[in-house]
């Protein structure tokens, strides 16, 4: 279902007004109960984020059952488990996305990685291993951009260091399994220039000192990096900054998967596209991987017991989880015999929604856990051997990754297996 007044055609006289509607619908990220925006991710006293406050915040709409539905009956696909259990949830024309390609039409997929730390915890890995099931469903092609540029600019790394951060995430992203035939990995500091930058000033024409400002919240301390980088993120949505890929067509559409904090970007350029000539970026958007302490937000890198990395042995991940894991458990074995577990705050079976694939088995986790048949223990050493079989089967594909490998992905090629 469309946003309130907004056109579905880029060229349509009322597209504009449409978009600047949908962006200052999200103008205020900042709530008194949570803060949520591409940088922080909080939630007011440990409290938990607000999905429903977010989707009236931003504009976005709803995933419901019916659009999972139909991408299933269009890719003849089980939905993967991030679409069947609610974790991408929000999404901006997804169903315009599905109408041309029912029609025959193609698309392209969209998403990237900040490289502020060299290894990666699960909750980096969630947008990957969607966006693998979205390419190999509608064998389509994708591009992934590594913003090294941002993370040297909002954190203390030097150019030099981002680059290599850079390059180390992209050997984790290609263990996800990406067909190289039809995926580009571009570097900013690397690859920007020529049609992509011409992109990024017609953007940046567009978008007034004013409207970045109650967009993303910047402050007269913050450096003029900061300000000027959106039209960075935004320049990919548009086929005709690739034109070693698309050349210079502007009829192919973008579906971007990300996290909900990155919605503000694409509110950007979903206002600026139609002035461009260019359809409106759609996006298919997630929720946020909690922390292993609870659900108030983003996992923290400078918090290593946060989170499961991907670099984490199997003692580690036992470790952890048994000490960190926020449990929803009663007191005393006597009392969860009684009252069961509180499944809403409790972190080992929400990480099993993430990863335990089998439907049925969940189910009956969650039946016996929530009525204090099964204990706490017992979630925590199925959680324990899940993630181990995750993180060691990851383990092994990046080891394969060489450097020949990552300079194949990203480089400047045409991919022949686009749309086949």
């Amino acid at each position: 279902m469309k946003g309130k007044g907004e056109a579905s055609a880029a060229g349509h006289p009322m597209a504009h007004k449409a978009a600047a509607d949908e962006l200052s619908a999200g103008q205020k990220l900042e709530e008194d109960d949570q803060v949520v925006n591409p940088w922080t991710v909080t939630a007011k006293e440990g409290g938990k984020i607000d999905y429903d406050k977010l989707i009236d915040k931003f504009g976005c709409q709803r995933l419901d059952e019916k659009l999972i539905d139909r991408i299933q009956r269009l890719t003849g696909r089980t939905p993967h488990v991030f679409l069947r259990r609610g974790v991408f949830f929000a999404h901006r024309d997804l169903n315009e996305i599905l109408d041309a390609y029912e029609k025959g039409e193609k698309f392209y997929l969209y998403t990237g990685r900040g490289p502020s730390s060299e290894a990666l915890h699960l909750g980096h890995l969630v947008p990957f291993m969607f966006t693998k099931y979205l390419q190999d469903a509608f064998k389509v092609p994708l591009v992934i951009q590594l913003t090294d540029d941002e993370k040297c600019m909002w954190k203390n790394i030097s150019v030099e260091e981002s680059q290599r951060l850079a390059r180390e995430n992209a050997k984790d992203i290609i263990a996800c399994g990406f067909d190289v035939t039809r995926t580009f990995i571009f570097s900013d500091f690397d690859y920007v220039g020529g049609e992509f930058y011409k992109n990024m000033v017609r953007i940046a024409k567009c978008v007034t000192y004013n409207k970045v400002v109650g967009i993303f919240g910047f402050s007269g301390e913050d450096h003029i990096g900061k300000i000027s980088f959106p039209p960075v993120q935004a320049a990919p949505s548009f086929p005709n900054s690739f034109p070693h890929l698309f050349k210079d067509r502007k009829d192919l559409r973008c579906l971007i998967p990300c996290a909900i904090d990155q919605d503000p970007y694409f509110r950007m350029t979903r206002d600026v596209a139609p002035r461009l000539g260019h359809h409106k970026p759609a996006l298919i958007e997630s929720s946020f991987f909690p922390s292993l302490q609870g659900e108030s937000g983003k996992m923290s890198a400078s918090d290593p017991n946060s989170a499961i990395y991907v670099t984490d042995t199997r003692s580690s991940i036992k470790k952890k989880i048994n000490k960190y894991a926020f449990s929803g458990g009663q007191d005393s074995i006597e009392k969860h015999r009684e009252l069961g577990a509180n499944l809403e705050v409790d972190i080992p079976f929400k990480y099993l929604c993430f990863f335990l694939d089998d439907d049925e088995e969940l189910e009956d986790i969650r039946q016996k856990y929530g009525n204090g048949e099964m204990l706490t223990g017992e979630v925590k050493m199925k959680l324990t051997q899940v993630l181990t079989e995750i993180v060691e089967r990851h383990r092994v594909a990046r080891a394969a990754v060489t450097d020949e490998m990552v300079d194949a992905f990203m480089a400047v090629r045409p991919l022949p297996n686009m749309f086949d």
